[in-house]
């Protein structure tokens, strides 16, 4: 059973990486586009703008659910490091706790936000409810929780970086 948790564990982490990285080569090429359309053609589009924000919505909190399952994000850990193995560990659980918490509220607060304004659309896009564009709110708390969940019962995933180069290059 922990196996087949953590095997789709990595499955969810690749396609919020894939998601991720979409949007982040997305908005690479449409700030770009907006800035030729409106400095070279003197003629400037509407939709990059929003549409690059839609997509670092996108970027947020998938990404960021992908970020915090390998301990990619921006922590301070030294006074956690100073402390005894028994606290440290205590202190970790309680930190996943509160992230648990935080998930927590993104999927039912974000889940309300997509709710609420699902049948409101964007100016620069009619055919596209406002609530589409706030479920990578809920959908990266899920993400998340799935995330923390697997940390607390199963520990902390392998780096897949450090597996890589474990293996002799001319093997």
């Amino acid at each position: 059973m922990a196996g087949s948790f953590r095997r789709a564990m990595d499955y969810l982490y690749l396609l919020c990486v894939i998601i991720g990285c979409t949007a982040l080569v997305l908005i690479s090429g449409i700030i770009p586009w907006a800035v030729f359309t409106r400095y070279v053609l003197n003629s400037a589009a509407s939709w990059p703008e929003p549409l690059a924000v839609l997509l670092t919505i996108v970027l947020t909190f998938i990404g960021a659910a992908a970020g915090y399952r390998l301990n990619l994000h921006m922590n301070v850990s030294y006074f956690a490091d100073k402390l005894p193995p028994r606290f440290r560990a205590l202190l970790d659980l309680i930190v996943q706790l509160l992230m648990a918490l935080i998930a927590t509220f993104m999927i039912v607060w974000g889940g309300r936000l997509v709710e609420v304004t699902w049948h409101n659309t964007i100016a620069d896009f009619p055919f596209l409810s406002v609530g589409v564009t706030y479920l990578p709110i809920p959908v990266g708390g899920v993400c998340l929780l799935l995330f923390i969940i697997e940390r607390i019962f199963l520990g902390a995933p392998p780096d897949p970086l450090r597996q890589n180069l474990e293996v002799a290059p001319f093997d």
